[in-house]
């Protein structure tokens, strides 16, 4: 009996000191450090914006679809009820939620490049804008942080403008992914949309355009700096229409986030990419960027590199009903030399040589 209580005692003493060992080499290990928290933090936040941005539509409609071959199909049914009920609501303004714009996860997000905006010139609320955003980039990223997010300040910057970002009309037809766009403050690129933000929304109100739009993201690449803008003159002929000023923007290091493969013109898979364009609207664009585990591996987040939106001088517009089209070239020719202008006063200071050129085609 003394034996087997001995031998207890032992196995006891034993399994002690194991755990005693086990908590010590535990508290050993280092705990992460409030930087790498930060940067987790970042990286989830980049993370669930592409995964958003890429798939919440189509994902959404595919489960919507499934559903209604269940049980549960009055859930998509009456959803349809309410997209068809709500159908114009896009075209008029949209339905803003200040609380999504004020997020925390857009301040990780911000961080993670970072996004930054510099202000040139104050912006009067006694008038509505057009801010012209270039360049498009793969996924636009200076101009959704900047001008949907309130993380970097621009209603602070500006008080009394309420900024808008256009994209493309058929994302509102997306189940879910149009709500969460509306509630950010995105609005179709129509002209329906930017003319009732423009007339009937009051005043203060800054539409941001990203005028290159699908055929400038297929020449984007690190090192470039080519604009698709001589031949898009639509946008000044609204802000005649409306008397709207116009507001030049560039985001320096917007072409630096991913790297894409770029196909020559006259190539096959060139002439795929135009036909899908002029068919959806968006042309695909064969990129990558940095993975998860870290920026050697590849994937599909953006590389964390600087991107500074800078906003210029307003371009003051008259309002005219029907604009002529030398009285458009000329405000568009006033446009142009007011981006130039921009981009030549501020690219040394955002990672630029003297000697790069902005090319407008």
């Amino acid at each position: 009996m003394k034996t087997i209580i001995a031998a207890c005692s032992q196995n006891l003493s034993g399994s002690r000191a194991s755990l005693q060992t086990a908590l010590r080499t535990l508290l050993a290990v280092p705990w992460p450090s409030q930087r790498d928290v930060g940067a987790a933090l970042q990286l989830l936040a980049v993370l669930q914006w592409v995964l958003s941005f890429l798939l919440l539509g189509t994902v959404t409609l595919l489960v919507l679809i499934c559903l209604l071959f269940t049980s549960l199909w009055p859930i998509p049914a009456l959803y349809l009820a309410w997209i068809i009920f709500d159908w114009d609501t896009p075209e008029k303004g949209g339905r803003r939620m200040p609380g999504l714009r004020r997020w925390t996860v857009w301040k990780h997000f911000r961080d993670y490049f970072p996004v930054k905006l510099v202000k040139t010139h104050d912006l009067s609320p006694s008038h509505n804008y057009i801010i012209g955003s270039h360049p498009h980039g793969i996924l636009c990223v200076g101009a959704f942080c900047n001008f949907i997010t309130g993380s970097t300040g621009f209603e602070e910057m500006f008080p009394g403008i309420r900024p808008f970002l256009t994209t493309l009309a058929g994302n509102f037809r997306l189940p879910l992914f149009r709500e969460y766009l509306m509630s950010g403050g995105l609005c179709p690129v129509t002209r329906r949309a930017i003319g009732y933000l423009l007339s009937q929304n009051g005043t203060g109100n800054a539409v941001a355009i990203v005028i290159g739009g699908a055929a400038e993201s297929l020449s984007c690449r690190p090192g470039v700096t080519t604009l698709i803008l001589r031949n898009r003159k639509g946008f000044v002929r609204m802000a005649l229409q409306h008397g709207a000023f116009l507001v030049p923007s560039f985001s320096f290091g917007e072409n630096d986030l991913f790297r894409q493969v770029v196909f020559e013109e006259g190539s096959w898979m060139r002439s795929i990419q135009r036909r899908f364009q002029k068919m959806i609207g968006f042309a695909p664009c064969v990129f990558y960027g940095r993975g998860l585990t870290s920026e050697r591996s590849r994937g599909f987040l953006p590389y964390a590199r600087p991107v500074t939106t800078v906003v210029g001088e307003p371009v003051p517009v008259p309002k005219v009903q029907n604009p002529s089209r030398e009285l458009v070239d000329r405000y568009h020719e006033m446009y142009i030399q007011a981006l130039l202008k921009l981009f030549n006063d501020n690219k040394t200071k955002y990672g630029l040589s003297e000697t790069d050129e902005l090319h407008i085609l």
